[in-house]
């Protein structure tokens, strides 16, 4: 078992994310995990993540899942349909499914992440 407190997470900075800062909180670096990672983000006002993990792109093999604690996260896949994440939802993104994210409110969106890494 290993802890770890917020107050020792570093941010660091994900490809393609503008105005938003994640806090990688699990992982193999951070506590020796090696199936996924998790992370704590934060999406400013119209912050979020261009459009990745399509088919034949870096990370597209991986499953990931977005999980809204506080604020909404607007997920908007390849055919560019829109769903927009409250309080308690979340979404699952398969391995070669692209997805762009947007935080439309002007309130902080508070999210958990949890990418798979094999």
């Amino acid at each position: 078992m290993k802890i770890v407190s917020l107050s020792d997470i570093k941010p660091y900075n994900p490809p393609a994310h503008f105005d938003m800062v994640a806090l990688k909180i699990q992982g193999e670096e951070e506590t020796g995990l090696t199936k996924f990672w998790q992370g704590l983000s934060y999406f400013l006002p119209n912050g979020g993540a261009n459009m990745q993990y399509q088919t034949g792109t870096f990370g597209a093999e991986f499953e990931k899942s977005y999980y809204v604690i506080d604020g909404e996260l607007t997920v908007i896949d390849e055919k560019n349909r829109a769903t927009v994440l409250h309080p308690g939802d979340s979404v699952a993104i398969f391995p070669n499914e692209g997805r762009r994210l947007k935080n439309n409110t002007n309130r902080v969106a508070t999210v958990l992440v949890t990418f798979s890494t094999s």
